[in-house]
Order: structure tokens, then sequence, then C-alpha cells
């Protein structure tokens, strides 16, 4: 077991007893912070004991080949470092972070196993400033600033880094040896020089050196810049600098390293300017300390332009027939969509060249948006990789950081396709309704570039500062509204509107998707488990209430969970759910839906509503009391609603004459319009039909017909203006087994959205005017009834044929 460590501190505040690190080719100087492997056993016992914080020796090995240096072999002079963190990186590896504090010398070894400890004393003397130091400290600066300026490859950025952290004559030549590019005799050096002023002597006899080299280089690259072209050029410099170096005793260490990063640069075929950025940035890194912080930049920063895929793309899959196959095999419905992509691949097989396009898929949740961009990529051939931007607040996501800032990176744009691999992947940015704003930027703004096709041929990250072209990628956006996106960000998108599921699609998505892949899921057998189509479209109207199948999936996953149940403890093996068995299952019934009327009644009017998960009917309500010519309408109706009962009361007052009513009715009696399902916010102008034809059916004590439900928005002047919803609302009639519904004559166009097998089976009756709505939606006065007044509609008797729902 380790001896237990004293506590003991000297006057330099550093313990009197240390644990002690032989470093095998690295000199760690006060002040500086360096990244240590642990790999030797004996160091890695001593990392295992030593906590956070404590303060470890650093010395120096004579030969950096023994694994175990024995005492005599280590320096006498080294530094005292805090230890600020480790991290297990592998099974017998630790990388260790360390910061110098001060010089101290060994005076004894007190421990030899599992690791040394020494007894140590302070030697570094006190900074003195006098004229002297001044003076000598101004002759390092300015030979610092003169070996930047003959020397490129040494950054300026060292000058005023130095300048800002003087310390005494001491602390500057520390400093020197930290950032500067000094070969291992020369930091030895440096460090076992304990007196201050001679220490930066010493420094500034290896800055003279450094410049005189600088210089002999110049004169190399004059005397030969004009007989060899380029590439010989360059070659022969670089042998000469590693002779130089060699004759010098300043061997670069990382010669291995930046050789491989040359050779991956002539293997990643990249743009012109790009190739010439990461040139610059291996010759910096040449020239800079691997101790140093700036190493660190700048190896992320060539990590970077040499990982991302500049040239590297997929081939796209031109073949329309598998295209669409692989989408129909994945998706049910959803055919404008699928449309649009195979019509972009028969352009694309057309011409090689077109740019990405730009679409935005806009729809209500749970409806596959993000799913079916999968599935685009699949059937193209490529790449998929997607970003969601909801709550994004940081322009600096977008476009990245500029290098300058500690932590910096590219943006998430730069950081997907480097996942991807390839330069024309399917990138789907998801929830882009939901992107947000505050004082750190508008990263909407920064998206107009990305998605701009005439822009983001040249994208610029502001991190690597070099044009990345985006126009080969196939961006596809996802939103739940289109309101809250910026105008100028959708002026840039094709909108493509995904509409909610119908029933009828939900069942068959149910069959041919839902139920075999859940049944799967939960261990279960196709063969033993059924679920009825009666059963799912009951699961569906009555303990669901969606546009998409997320909350389906949820509930027949909480069917297939008792049922796995009961085989699991051995009680069922072959199960068939129907309906009757969904109350058992599932609870009671969640979702109740208006019921149609059974008979002809006065002042009740059957409606239709557009809601997010597909169409509903609506009943409206009106009755009449004595009063003084009142109208109230209940039921939490909305503005645009309200407004369309007001002029529904208006247009039948001013037909009062043409319908045969008394005008004296409207001062004698209140009038109350009620839309059941109170709790439920309604709005919107297509009730203003159904409510036009409740109030005259009250006013004439004509019932209507229960059979017929309608739609359609109103004007003062009777005519009958188009709504939208339409194919939902006639889906939710036929749904409920009304098949007679009156849709306003300009809304035939979006009989092209209803599928043929269910307008066979409805009779849709269009009309132009709030006439034709009366005439086709009031039952007729018996012959033996009073005459009509003058200039009241006229229809013949309808047989009872045509009362009843049409047939296919």
């Amino acid at each position: 077991m380790p001896k237990k460590k004293t506590t003991e501190w000297l006057e330099c505040n550093i313990p009197a007893k240390m644990s002690i690190i032989p470093l095998a080719s690295t000199i760690v100087f006060p002040r500086m912070i360096v990244n240590i492997q642990v790999v030797r056993s004996r160091n890695l016992k001593l990392i295992e004991d030593a906590r956070i914080d404590e303060i470890l020796g650093l010395v120096l090995q004579e030969d950096a080949s023994l694994e175990n240096p024995p005492t005599d072999q280590l320096s006498r002079i080294g530094v005292a470092a805090r230890l600020v963190n480790k991290i297990v990186v592998g099974p017998n590896t630790v990388q260790v972070i360390l910061l110098g504090i001060r010089r101290f010398e060994i005076q004894k070894f007190s421990q030899t196993d599992p690791y040394l400890i020494a007894n140590v004393a302070c030697i570094d003397p006190r900074e003195v400033e006098n004229l002297d130091s001044s003076m000598l400290m101004a002759q390092a600066l300015t030979l610092l600033e003169n070996l930047t300026q003959a020397d490129a490859r040494v950054p300026s950025e060292i000058n005023n880094l130095i300048r800002n952290n003087l310390k005494g004559p001491g602390g500057l030549a520390d400093q020197l040896a930290t950032h500067l590019k000094l070969n291992l005799s020369e930091r030895k050096e440096i460090l076992t020089t304990i007196d201050a002023m001679t220490r930066l002597k010493v420094a500034i006899r290896i800055l003279e050196r450094a410049i005189k080299h600088a210089h002999v280089a110049q004169e190399i690259e004059d005397t030969t810049k004009d007989s060899i072209n380029q590439t010989q050029r360059e070659y022969y410099l670089r042998e000469q600098l590693k002779t130089i170096k060699r004759e010098l005793g300043e061997s670069s260490e990382n010669e291995a390293e930046t050789l491989k990063l040359r050779e991956r640069l002539e293997a990643a075929n990249l743009p012109e300017r790009a190739q010439q950025e990461a040139k610059k940035e291996i010759e910096r890194l040449e020239i800079v300390s691997p101790a140093s912080a700036e190493y660190g930049v700048i190896r992320t920063y060539l990590d970077w332009i040499l990982d991302l895929p500049w040239s590297k793309g997929s081939t796209d899959r031109l073949d329309l027939r598998q295209a669409q196959r692989l989408l129909d095999r994945d998706h049910y419905g959803l055919d404008k969509v699928k449309a649009r992509i195979v019509e972009h691949l028969a352009v694309r097989k057309l011409n090689p060249n077109l740019k990405g396009p730009i679409l935005c898929f806009y729809g209500p949740p749970g409806i596959g948006k993000t799913s079916l961009g999968r599935s685009i990529a699949g059937a193209m051939g490529r790449q998929f990789v997607r970003m969601s931007v909801g709550g994004m607040r940081d322009e600096a996501e977008i476009r990245g950081h500029r290098r300058t800032y500690v932590g910096a990176m590219p943006g998430k744009i730069l950081q997907s396709l480097k996942r991807a691999g390839t330069h024309n992947p399917l990138f789907m940015i998801d929830e882009i309704d939901k992107i947000g704003m505050d004082v750190r930027g508008d990263p909407a703004s920064a998206l107009l570039e990305v998605l701009d096709p005439e822009q983001n041929n040249s994208f610029v990250d502001l991190y690597l500062d070099l044009p990345f072209d985006l126009s080969r990628v196939m961006f596809i956006t996802t939103a739940n509204r289109l309101d809250t996106i910026p105008p100028a960000l959708r002026d840039r998108m094709e909108i493509i509107e995904m509409p909610g599921y119908i029933e009828e699609e939900k069942i068959e998505i149910a069959r041919r998707h839902l139920l075999p892949r859940l049944i799967s899921e939960h261990g279960l057998d196709n063969a033993s488990v059924h679920i009825t189509d009666d059963a799912v479209k009951v699961i569906i109207r009555s303990y669901t209430s969606e546009a998409g199948l997320r909350r389906l999936e949820q509930q027949i996953s909480a069917i297939l969970r008792k049922l796995a149940r009961e085989v699991a403890e051995g009680k069922s093996h072959n199960k068939v759910v129907d309906a009757d068995a969904l109350e058992k299952l599932l609870g009671p019934i969640e979702f109740l839906s208006e019921l149609p009327l059974h008979a002809d009644e006065v002042g009740i009017a059957t409606g239709l509503a557009w809601t997010p998960h597909g169409g509903e009917i609506l009943i409206v309500e009106a009755t009449r009391m004595r009063g003084k010519g009142g109208v109230r309408i209940t039921g939490q109706v909305g503005d645009v609603m309200r407004e369309s009962a007001q002029a529904a009361m208006s247009y039948v007052q001013s037909q009062a004459e043409v319908l045969g009513i008394d005008p004296k009715d409207f001062q004698r009696f209140d009038i109350h319009i009620h839309i059941p399902a109170g709790a439920i916010p309604k709005d919107g102008p297509s009730a203003g039909v159904t409510m036009t034809l409740a109030l005259a059916s009250l006013m004439t004590g004509r019932p209507i017909r229960h059979d017929m439900a309608m739609t359609g928005e109103i004007t003062l002047r009777g005519r009958v203006l188009p709504v939208g919803g339409v194919r939902e609302k006639i889906l939710a009639a036929h749904r409920t087994g009304i098949r007679r519904v009156i849709v306003p004559e300009r809304n035939r166009k979006d009989l092209l959205d209803v599928p043929a097998r269910i307008q066979k089976e409805m009779k849709l009756v269009w009309v132009e005017e709030i006439r034709e709505v009366l005439e086709a939606g009031l039952v007729k006065r018996p012959a033996r009834s009073s005459k009509p007044a003058p200039g009241s509609p006229s229809r013949q008797e309808e047989t009872e044929d045509e009362r009843s729902p049409a047939r296919a």
C-alpha cells in the first residue's frame, strides 16, 4: 500500500512531499496548461491515487526509452503542477490536465514503489523588476516581434499573448519557452536556469538564433524561387528546412503528424480555396508547439476541413417505377407528395445538374411527415439526415462560431453533412414553424441563405470561413402551421400540404403497416392475434381524436400489451379482437361523435365542420320566444361564426315577404341560435348556410330535411361562397350515414380529392344562391296547406325515392 501523503506545506505554497511523475519528452513550465496521456503502470497507479486539485511533481527523465527510470536518471529540477482533471480513455490510458505552478528541487526520494514520492524544496527566486530587467525584457520582446516578422509561420498573436501576461524576466522566459517551438534541450536549459535574469538571457540567445535561421531560410527561398516551379520549390524548401533543423538540433516533434495531414489533404480532393487554406494551416501547425493551446485549435480546424464531404456524393436512383414502388410500400395515400418526388426524379433523369428542391411538408402532427422524408431518401438512394430547429434561438446553431471563441465549432448544417458523409443527402429540417429568436440572433434569417437555391451554392459557415456548396442537397422542412414561419423564409419553399388522414385511410394504414409492426414488437404472432377492421374503426371513432396516427398506435399497443400478458401467463394463444371487446380492453368510450337527426324538424339543421383530425357534423338549433326582437347565439362560437349568424338573420329579415314571414314577428320574438357541444370552441364562416336555413325554417314553420347536411358561406345579397375542408366534410357526412350534401358551386373543383367510391354513393347539391339552399333543404308544405306568399320559391313535390339515401 502507498504511504499516506503528508499535508506539510512549504512557504511557497507547495507540499514539502510530493508524488513525482517522470516525463519522457515533455517539459512543463509554470503557468502552463498541458494535456498528458499516462500509460506507464507506475504513473497510472499514481494518478489513480491522486485527487483532483492535488499538487504533483513533474520532472524530465534523461533516457526517454526507460519504462521505469531510476531516480539517478531524473532531473533534480522540476515543476509543481496542479491536477485539474483526469479522464479514463482506455483500459490502460488516462488523460490528465495539469496546470504548472512553480519550480522545485528534489531533496531526496522517500518512496519508489508503487510510485515515486520525494521531499522537495522551493527554489524560485522572487521576480525583481529594475532598470536592468526592464531593458532585458524590452530586448526580448523586440526580438520576438522581429521573429514574427521574419518567419511567417510564427503567428503574430503570440506577441500580444505574451505581452498581456508579463510576470517579470523569469516569467517572460517561461512564456517564450511555452509558446515557441523549441527543442527539448533548449526547454530543459530554460527550466533548469534558476536565476530569472540569466534565464531570460538564455531565451534571448535562442530568439536570436531563431531569427538568423529565419533569415537563412528567406535567402534560400530568394535564390531558388526563380529557377524552379512551384511544386519543386515547395519540395526543395521543405527538404532544406529539414536539413537545417537537423543540423541545429531543432527537429520537428510532429513531422509524422503533419505528414499524415498532407496525405489526407492530397486524397480529399478539396476545392481550390479550401485546399489553399488547409495548406496554410498545416504550415502553421509545423512551427507551433504541441503544448500550445493554439496547436489544438489549428488541428481541430484541419480535421473539420478534411472530414467534410466536399466532393463525395451518392448516385441518385433514377428508376421511376422502383421509386414509386418504394414510396407506396412505406406509406399509404399521400399521392400528391409521392407524385412531386417522382416528378423531381424524372427531371433529374433528364437534367443531372438540377439543383435540389426546397420542399415544406405542412400538416397536423402525427401524419408521418418525418417518416415520409426517410422513405423518400431510400427511394432516391440518398443518405438521410435530420435536424430539429424547434425552440432554436441561437443563430450560431446554423452558421457556427468564429474560431476566436473557445470551443468554437461549425453549425449544425455542416455537422449533419459530416455525419451523412455525402454532399447531396436528403436533409430534413423538422419543426421549422417553431423556430425562435432572441439577443443571440435570428436562426430563421440564417436559414434564408441555406434554403435559397440561388445562394446556397456558396454557404459560408463562420467557423470554416470557406464557401460550401449546398445546392446539391435536397432540403425538406416540416411544419404544423404556416403563419408562424417568416414570410421571407416561407417564400423560398414549395409548400406541400399533407392533410390529416380520413377514417378509411387510417383503417388501411392500420391493416398494412401498424398492426403487423406492433404485433411483432409485442412479441406476438400475426397468425394468433387478429384485430378486426370493425374494431379498428371503433378505436378511430371513439378512442382517438386526431389527424394523424399516434393516438391510434398507442391504443392498439394498449390492446396488444394486455394480450401479451395473457399469452405470457398461458391463458390464451389465439385471440380475435372485435368491436365488442374494446370496452373491456380500453375502458369506456372517450369521444362521442355528434349523431345525425332522425326526423324532419323545424329550426334544426345539420351542418358540416372541418377539424384538424377530420370532418364532423354540426347540429345548429334555432328557437324563438316572446320578446323584443333580440338575437342570441351560444355554443362557444368565435367572432367569425357570430358574424355569420348576424348575416343569416339579416338575410332572412330582408326576404320575409318572399318567404311568407310576418315582418312583425321579428319584433315580437327573441331568437336564440345554439350549436351543441358547448365545451368545444367553434369558428369560421362555413356554417352561414346552415344557420340561414335553420332561421328560415323557424320563422316559416317548415321543417328541414333530416337526411341532408350542408356547408357554405353566405353574403347579405344571398350568394353562397366557397369554403375549405370540403373533402373532410363530405367524408364526415358519409361516415354518419348522410348521403345528400349541399355544397357551394365554386367548390366543385375540390371534388377531385374525394374518393371515387364516396362520390358514387353521395348526392351532392351544388348551389350558388341561398334561394337554392332553401328550395333543397326545406320540406314542402302539403297541398292542403295555405298558399305560399307571392314570390316564395316553388318546387314540385319530391318522391319518396328522391328523399331516400342514394346508393352506388
